[in-house]
């Protein structure tokens, strides 16, 4: 691999499962410690020495593209790929060929990885061109507690020999597919000649099939940090180990007698009124208010969103210019969600408030309702399960 190594990173999808909050933002662009989840896969790549970045966008990409701009913040280059209509990572792919003019990595745009993981991945596909036919692909693989939600790799010689997609049985092995790759360009034509699956869309693991059966896929393993966004409860999660991570910080207003955890983020023009309290794992961003005698705990409170006096919201997530009421109750914990189909137990999800939506005061959240965009929720209701956008919620 030479230093011109070019990084595709996939950032064009929708990220259904994590509506309402991307109803009106792209998944890549969801805030982790008051920064986009894309901002930390960037940086990964730059920081193993990669200066020329290929984006693939789709979905709102305008806000991709004008708050990454040409890169030069990051020190690198970015030229954007667009992906009209999301028919699957392997057509993704497809889209950055014109940008490619040799080997290449491809990563996910939803993922926190170490810049190790990059270096791993560019080296190995460098050592396997060496001798090696010119269609070898490396991909990184990951130890995970839940593979069987993942792609399960089974890894024999340092060799991808079985990639199972989310498998329906018990998983053959605790590696996933960390979805880093090292392609060369010979990938562009195996994803042509790939069929479109049940769903009309092309994956990159389908098109990689045949490199698996020819003993062509080299594995790179890696144990560092792997964080995945792909429900609304992992934007908590991940923004909490985030901010263990790097201690947080205050940047906004906080009232004397407010009290702001360490492991908390303020952001610049976040306000914190008299007697409040900012817990552990909360992010208030710019322009957001918390008020007096209110707590915020383990929660990512989005921009010009309003926590009344007196409210309690732990486990919550509440979107762009939505109102949580005066003395309203989002107590948390775990709780049953059920996300396009799909029934989740034992999720700590206190709820989630979508953008525009107003929760009166009094009202009450129970675990694991998701409002979403514009809902009203009228002083001392409550509110439980999935409430669609715009609908309106009374007393009795």
């Amino acid at each position: 691999m030479t230093d011109e190594t070019t990084a595709v990173i996939l950032a064009a999808g929708e990220g259904r499962r994590l509506e309402p909050l991307t109803n009106r933002r792209p998944k890549p662009m969801l805030p982790i410690a008051d920064r986009p989840l894309l901002e930390y896969v960037l940086e990964a790549v730059a920081d193993a020495g990669i200066d020329r970045v290929v984006f693939v966008v789709g979905y709102e990409r305008d806000r991709i593209q004008t708050h990454f701009g040409d890169g030069d913040d990051w020190g690198v280059e970015i030229e954007y790929a667009v992906q009209e209509t999301q028919l699957g990572t392997g057509h993704a792919v497809l889209q950055a060929e014109p940008f490619v003019d040799g080997p290449f990595l491809v990563l996910n745009g939803d993922r926190i990885i170490e810049p190790s993981a990059v270096e791993s991945v560019r080296r190995t596909l460098g050592e396997s061109g060496e001798g090696s036919g010119s269609d070898e692909i490396a991909m990184a693989v990951s130890r995970s507690p839940t593979p069987a939600e993942y792609g399960v790799v089974t890894v024999e010689n340092d060799l991808v020999v079985d990639l199972i997609e989310k498998p329906e049985r018990e998983p053959p092995s605790e590696l996933i597919n960390a979805g880093v790759y090292g392609f060369t360009p010979d990938v562009f034509e195996a994803i042509r000649a790939t069929p479109t699956g049940a769903d009309g869309e092309q994956s990159i693991t389908a098109a990689i099939a045949g490199a698996i059966d020819d003993g062509a896929v080299r594995a790179v393993r890696y144990d560092g940090l792997w964080l995945d966004v792909t429900h609304l409860w992992d934007l908590l999660s991940v923004t909490g180990r985030m901010l263990d991570r790097s201690g947080g910080g205050i940047e906004g207003s906080v009232a004397e007698s407010a009290t702001v955890a360490q492991a908390a983020h303020l952001a610049a023009g976040a306000r914190v009124g008299p007697n409040a309290t900012v817990g552990r794992g909360a992010t208030i961003a710019d322009n957001a208010s918390i008020g007096a005698n209110a707590v915020v705990e383990r929660s990512v409170i989005f921009p010009d969103a309003t926590i009344g006096p007196g409210a309690v919201v732990r486990d919550c997530v509440v979107g762009a210019n939505a109102t949580v009421g005066a003395n309203a109750t989002v107590p948390g914990g775990d709780a049953t969600v059920i996300v396009e189909g799909n029934v989740h137990e034992d999720v700590r999800l206190g709820g989630v408030v979508g953008d525009n939506a107003h929760v009166g005061g009094g009202a009450v959240l129970a675990p694991g309702a998701i409002l979403y965009d514009e809902v009203d929720v009228a002083p001392g209701a409550s509110a439980s399960g999935t409430v669609e956008q715009g609908t309106q919620i009374r007393r009795g």
